[in-house]
Parts: C-alpha cells; sequence; structure tokens
C-alpha cells in the first residue's frame, strides 16, 4: 500500500479535523481503559487471582468435548441433565456466603478445600486418559466422568464464594490518612473491582486459548493414541488451576503480614493494627435459617440424585428456588425498603436472561461432523471470543455504568437474537449460498468467525452492574451473604436453563454417531434433521423471556438498578 497510515488520514482528513479526532480517540481511551488501569491496585491482586484460576479453568473444555463425543455414549439430553446437576453446587453459595462471614478470618481454608476438589477432578481425568483400563475395573468410564464433572464445579464454587468477599476486602474504606473516601468514589472503586474481576476471569480464558491454540495444532489428523497422548497432556496442564487460587490466597496473607508489620512499626498495638485491616471487627450474628435451609438443600439434593428418583431434577429446582427465595425474603429485610425493590427487580430482570435454554451439545457435535470444525479451530474460535470479551468490557464500562440494568438486559438480548441468526442460517445451508458467490471467501468457517467475534462479547456484560451494586449498597458485616444470596438465584437461573434444554433435546432429537470403542462399528447413526426447528425455539424463548422480564418491571414496583 502507498504511503504510511498517517499520509493516508491526512489525504482524507485535514490536519485539523485529524488532530481532533486523534484527540477524540485518545480521551476515550484514556476514559474507558487506560484509566481502569491507574485505578488498580496491588490489595485487588488476591481475588484476581482467584478469578483467573476460574478463567484458565476453561483450559480442558475442548478437549473435553471431544473426549464426550469420541469415547463417550452419552445422549444431548443426558449431557445437559448432567449440567443442571453441575451448575447445582452454585445455588449453595447462600450458606457458604453466611459461613466466610462468619469465619471471615479463616476463610481462605475454603480456597484449600476448593483447590483439593479440582485437582482430584483433574486427576480422575487424567487416570482415564492415561489408564483407562485401570479406572475401567472399578467403574465404567461414564460414571468415572460423571464424578469429575460434579466435583470441578464444588471446587470452583467453594473459591468463588471467597473471592466475592475478598473483592470487598480489598476495596478500601479510608485513605492513608484515615480520612474516609466519600461515597461516589467507593462506588467507583467496587465497579472497577468488579470489572477487574470479570477481566481476570476472560484473561484467564484468553491465556488457555492461546494455549490451545499450540496444543490442539493438527490433533484432528493423528492416530487415536496419539490424539489421546495430546488430550492427557492438557489435563496434566491443568492441575495449574488449583495452583493459581492458592497462590492468590498465600499472596493475601503474606500482604496481610507486611501491613500488620507496617502498623505495628508506626507504634500502633495489635488490636489497633487487626482494627484498621478487618473490616468484620466481630462476626454477625449465626443465622440458623440460611445455615439451617442449606444444609436441608444439600441433604434433599443428595437424596435425590443418588435415589434416581423420577423427577428429580424439578424436585431439586422447586425445593433450592423456595429456599432462596425465602432466604432473599429474610435477608433483604436489612435493607431500606427503595434498597430492597431495587433489587428484587434486579434480580428477576437477569435471572430471566440467564434462563433462557440452549440448543445443548448437539449444536456442537453438528459443527464437528457436518461443517468439519476441528480442535484447533475451535481453539481459535474460544480465543477470538475470549479476546473480543476482555476488550469489550473496556469498551462497554461506561454504557453499564451509566444505564439501567434492563436497559443493558434488553440490548443484549436484541444482540444476542441477532447474532445467533448466522448459525441458524448455516443449518439452512447459507454457508454454501454464500460460498458459491464469493468464490468461497464467505463459507462456515468465515462466518462463524465473524459470528463470534460479535457475539463473544455479550455473556459477561450484564452481571457486573448487580456485582458493583451489591459490593456498594449491601450492609457492611453482610458483603459475602449478599453476593452469594444474589448469586445463588442468579446461577438457578442456569439450572433452570439447563432444565430447559433438557426438555427441548428431549422434544427435538438431535444424535453424533456413535462407534464401538473396540471395533469401531457404528451403534447408532448421526442424525441432525430435527437441529433447526431446536435452535428456532431456543431464539423464539431466548427473545421473549428477558423482555417479559423488563416489562414486569417496568409494570410493577420492582424497579431495577
Amino acid at each position: 500500500m502507498e504511503g504510511s497510515v498517517a499520509q493516508i488520514l491526512h489525504r482524507v482528513l485535514p490536519e485539523g479535523r485529524l488532530n481532533a479526532a486523534l484527540q477524540k480517540l485518545w480521551t476515550w481511551l484514556d476514559v474507558n481503559i487506560i484509566d481502569l488501569g491507574r485505578q488498580m491496585r496491588v490489595s485487588y491482586l488476591p481475588p484476581l487471582m482467584v478469578y483467573m484460576a476460574a478463567g484458565i479453568s476453561g483450559l480442558t473444555a475442548i478437549v473435553g468435548t471431544f473426549f464426550v463425543k469420541d469415547y463417550l455414549g452419552l445422549s444431548a439430553e443426558f449431557l445437559a441433565a448432567l449440567s443442571f446437576w453441575m451448575v447445582i453446587p452454585w445455588s449453595l453459595k447462600m450458606p457458604l456466603g453466611h459461613l466466610v462471614d462468619l469465619i471471615w478470618r479463616w476463610k481462605s481454608l475454603l480456597v484449600y478445600l476448593g483447590a483439593g476438589l479440582i485437582a482430584l477432578s483433574l486427576l480422575i481425568m487424567i487416570g482415564l486418559l492415561g489408564h483407562t483400563d485401570a479406572m475401567r475395573t472399578v467403574a465404567p468410564v461414564e460414571t468415572w466422568f460423571v464424578f469429575s464433572s460434579l466435583l470441578a464445579p464444588i471446587g470452583f464454587v467453594l473459591q468463588d464464594v471467597v473471592a466475592d468477599a475478598m473483592t470487598v476486602e480489598a476495596v478500601p474504606r479510608c485513605y492513608e490518612d484515615g480520612q474516609k473516601i466519600e461515597a461516589a468514589e467507593l462506588k467507583s472503586m467496587h465497579t472497577t473491582m468488579q470489572t477487574l474481576g470479570r477481566v481476570a476471569i476472560i484473561g484467564g480464558s484468553v491465556a488457555v486459548a492461546i494455549v490451545n491454540m499450540f496444543l490442539l495444532s493438527g490433533v484432528g489428523a493423528l492416530p487415536e493414541v496419539q490424539k489421546g497422548a495430546v488430550y492427557l497432556f492438557v489435563y496434566q496442564l491443568g492441575l495449574i488451576i488449583p495452583l493459581v487460587s492458592v497462590l492468590g490466597v498465600a499472596l493475601a496473607w503474606w500482604m496481610r503480614r507486611r501491613a500488620l508489620a507496617r502498623l505495628a512499626a508506626e507504634g500502633r498495638t495489635p488490636s489497633e493494627c487487626e482494627a484498621i485491616l478487618d473490616r468484620h471487627i466481630d462476626p454477625p450474628p449465626v443465622n440458623w435459617w440460611i445455615l439451617g435451609g442449606g444444609l436441608a438443600f444439600a441433604v434433599v439434593s443428595l437424596s435425590v440424585g443418588l435415589g434416581q428418583i423420577p423427577g428429580g431434577q424439578e424436585i431439586i429446582f422447586c425445593v433450592s428456588m423456595a429456599i432462596v427465595i425465602f432466604m432473599m425474603w429474610r435477608l433483604t429485610r436489612e435493607l431500606e425498603p427503595e434498597a430492597r425493590t431495587f433489587l428484587v427487580g434486579t434480580a428477576i430482570v437477569i435471572f430471566a436472561f440467564r434462563a433462557i435454554p440452549g440448543p445443548g451439545a448437539g449444536d456442537t457435535w453438528w459443527v464437528i461432523d457436518v461443517l468439519g470444525f476441528d480442535q484447533q479451530f475451535l481453539a481459535s474460535l474460544e480465543l477470538i471470543a475470549s479476546t473480543l470479551t476482555l476488550f469489550s468490557l473496556f469498551i462497554f464500562r461506561r454504557f453499564m455504568a451509566e444505564n439501567s440494568i434492563a436497559y443493558v438486559v434488553g440490548a443484549l438480548t436484541v444482540l444476542g437474537a441477532l447474532l445467533s441468526l448466522p448459525t441458524l442460517g448455516m443449518y439452512y445451508g447459507l454457508h454454501e449460498w454464500t460460498a458459491a458467490h464469493t468464490n468461497g471467501i464467505v463459507d462456515a468457517r468465515f462466518i462463524a468467525l465473524v459470528d463470534t467475534a460479535l457475539e463473544s462479547p455479550l455473556g459477561q456484560i450484564a452481571m457486573i452492574p448487580m456485582l458493583a451494586w451489591i459490593a456498594n449498597s449491601a450492609p457492611e458485616k453482610l458483603k459475602a451473604t449478599f453476593f452469594a444470596v444474589m448469586a445463588s438465584f442468579t446461577n438457578l437461573a442456569l439450572s433452570a436453563s439447563q432444565l430447559g434444554t433438557k426438555y427441548l433435546n428431549g422434544i427435538f432429537s438431535v444424535n453424533r454417531e456413535v462407534r464401538d470403542s473396540a471395533t469401531s462399528q457404528v451403534i447408532a447413526p448421526a442424525d441432525y434433521s430435527q437441529l433447526g426447528s431446536l435452535l428456532i425455539t431456543v431464539l423464539v424463548i431466548g427473545i421473549t423471556l428477558p423482555f417479559l422480564a423488563i416489562l414486569f418491571s417496568r409494570v410493577t414496583r420492582f424497579r431495577n438498578a
């Protein structure tokens, strides 16, 4: 291309306009991205490391998808049901959050416990890939996979509930001279902390997407033995996930010891040092309703799950919803009436947005089998999605701060619906038509790349305003409890989503090809004939459900923040 970029811009724009445009661009970058870096504090690092561990958990996601597809004969409906049980531990954030408030000084122990469960989950998968026959003598491979799938979310929920509490602890209440920070600045700091938390999670997913790009390069063409060796190495590498969270807690301990030493050097007594550093001088009263409700929920869940009671998932969902709503009712009595209605209205809108069912595993199987997407290309899509989601947190930072959650959710719903159309179109041959009219340039992979680039930022944006509102407005001694209760409620929406996904996969049957692992004979042929109807149904529900919740919040007293 002739001429530099600057020369081209000078030809297009007069010098005055060019300088003005560059100044506006710099101002926007300064306000939305650079300023976030300026607001970063060293005290934010420990919770960010715990959040990053959750982000890098995606390291094994693609390998896990191909492991299920190639080695296990599990249906899309069964996998949707399994996903329901994997989400259920997140509903226990409510009693765990209250437990964190009660054992505030020892909350790091829960991170260590969570790290142990995550490591055990990874070790099971390592055993399945490296010592399959030995593992099979103890239990079927499918049973081991289910056990591993259920252990990991328990570990992550234990770590997440502590990380939420650590974000509150990381934001100082006073300047170094002891003067209290103004409310407006404190709210901005909480928003920054929550935004950085999402950045840590998504930044971790960007890092592992890059790793997967290299590790999974050309894996699809390898013989089965070598392919399995790559999968095994990815799971072994995954043991870094619990290590990162443990290092975050260790850093928090070291920073606290250092701060105590600094305050003691200034001549303060140990009790004065503790009072300055600790938000919780005295633990809150034990709320036996919350702890008892959480224990009852755990007992009922285990009984129904292990007993294989018909309709068990529906029973657990209804029971957990009743318990969480009851606990929300008791807990919100601590708030002023206006704050209470704002919180409930906000939770309803977020619940509806997160309760949208998905197409399930059949969608992924179809793009692998029919469109020919391999491991490396899926890793490329993951990298694009994670990177653009990360940038969107900076780009939409002011949009999230300056608009109501109803407006944010409404915009995301419309965008999500529009961006689901390319996949639906490809099922009906859109990529074949575009490839024929563009000399093969706009093919299935091109459409998937563009669609992923546009759709990727939508998932994480809606949660940030609510998290910041809780951090800023919840009672001081009940921060972790409020985080946990609201997270339990909104995570129940994910359970509702998985139930909806299971129902839809029961109505619209989508099956991949299943071969016998020993003889390679086809046991069940692939059948994607009903995938189009499934995608259309998901699209309609995805538009309708959030807007009904927004309409409800508008016409009732339950407004949203």
